[in-house]
């Protein structure tokens, strides 16, 4: 029978071609007792009649903004440090950005 040999290879992410982006400017994070999950949304402004609306149906109560889900990740706790650390490493890089930073 033949040896096996070690391979060591690199993952790339492939998109096809197709360069296409979401936008989310909203997180949210849960778990299981095997993974995370993180919920992409865009939380839009809400318009002058919304709040007119929501100021006279429960003035000073708490108020649920319900928010368009663009994406949902599942992610398995083996692969959060790489994400963290990685997340990390971005901030640092734009927190030496001079500038404003980036404009969406």
């Amino acid at each position: 029978m033949a040896e096996l040999k070690q391979i060591n290879f690199t993952i790339v992410p492939d998109d096809g071609g197709r360069g296409e982006r979401t936008y989310a400017n909203f997180c949210a994070i849960s778990q299981t007792p095997f993974d995370c999950t993180l919920t992409f949304c865009e939380v839009l402004p809400l318009s002058e009649e919304e709040i007119r609306s929501l100021n006279a149906t429960s003035p000073g109560a708490d108020t649920v903004v319900r928010a368009p889900v663009r994406a949902r990740v599942v992610v398995p706790f083996q692969v959060l440090p790489n994400l963290v650390a990685a997340l990390q490493e971005q901030l640092r890089n734009v927190g030496t950005t001079p500038g404003p930073g980036p404009v969406h």
